[in-house]
């Protein structure tokens, strides 16, 4: 299928702040979701294709929230080939659910096996012909435009032919694909590698901003930050947080991440509702996910 043709994923019912949906978790939102939690995200990897208790869990979920699905292993700067068998599983656990959007990583993680780490890619022309080849492919067998997210990295590769900002909107114009905003992501690595975080993000193709992460990180003894979603989120981050959306024009679906030292539910929902405060203050047109 020509990328040309791919439809474009929206939803009536995907905007406001989402949750990251961990099976810790579900004891609590069966109870209750908070008012603030408009939607939740998963890693397709961990859900498709389980059975028993968990995707009965799942359906309970699905059939009445909306979900983006956000893939942790594609690789798709990666030098092997691209996983295609886990692109059609992917499709059909979306099928199933009634999910619409899916984003990945602009990164790889994967060579004869998995590296359990996002590695950051070449800024070359080479590799932007290659890594939008492998988005478009993606893109073909999921019927679908995607999202690619901006990455943290900790080690810059050698031999830039061009600025990340540059090698980003390269990327998605020669993939015709979406964008994820990962505000987070953008701090770290301007912390790590000394740059202006609003002067970069505004260099990023924002029009196609379909979704946005904000997380917490861990900072080193030396300095150095670590994007590990396992801590609150930092007001700077809040506040570029707050940048992007006047810098997009719009209010787009916002995801909080917590992936370790997770705690409570009334707790997350606090920055879920920091999320939902930035949104209204921005007084923006809302966008869906697009």
């Amino acid at each position: 299928m020509p990328a040309h043709t791919h439809s474009t994923p929206s939803s009536a019912r995907l905007g406001g702040a989402g949750l990251g949906f961990r099976r810790e978790l579900i004891p609590a939102l069966q109870s209750g979701v908070p008012d603030c939690i408009s939607f939740f995200e998963l890693a397709p990897e961990n859900w498709a294709g389980m059975g028993g208790r968990s995707a009965r869990e799942l359906r309970q979920f699905t059939e009445r929230h909306p979900f983006v699905c956000h893939g942790l292993s594609l690789s798709l700067g990666g030098p092997g080939p691209l996983d295609e068998v886990l692109l059609r599983r992917i499709r059909q656990f979306m099928g199933e659910h009634g999910l619409t959007l899916y984003t990945e990583h602009l990164s790889w993680c994967a060579d004869d096996s998995h590296l359990y780490d996002l590695l950051p890619i070449p800024l070359t022309e080479a590799a932007v012909r290659w890594t939008a080849e492998r988005i478009r492919r993606a893109q073909d067998i999921l019927e679908m435009r995607i999202g690619i997210e901006n990455a943290s990295y900790y080690v810059a590769p050698p031999g830039a032919e061009m600025s990340e900002s540059e090698f980003i909107g390269a990327v998605v114009r020669e993939a015709d694909c979406l964008l994820h905003l990962d505000v987070n992501n953008i701090y770290v690595n301007s912390r790590n590698f000394g740059f202006d975080p609003l002067a970069f993000m505004s260099e990023l193709p924002l029009d196609r901003t379909c979704y946005i992460h904000v997380a917490g990180h861990y900072t080193e003894a030396d300095g150095l930050l670590v994007d590990t979603h396992g801590a609150e989120v930092i007001d700077p981050v809040w506040t570029l947080l707050a940048a992007a959306y006047r810098q997009i024009g719009q209010v787009v679906p916002t995801c909080l991440e917590r992936d370790f030292n997770i705690p409570d539910l009334p707790s997350l929902a606090v920055e879920v509702g920091q999320i939902v405060r930035l949104q209204a203050a921005a007084g923006k047109p809302v966008r869906k996910a697009a």
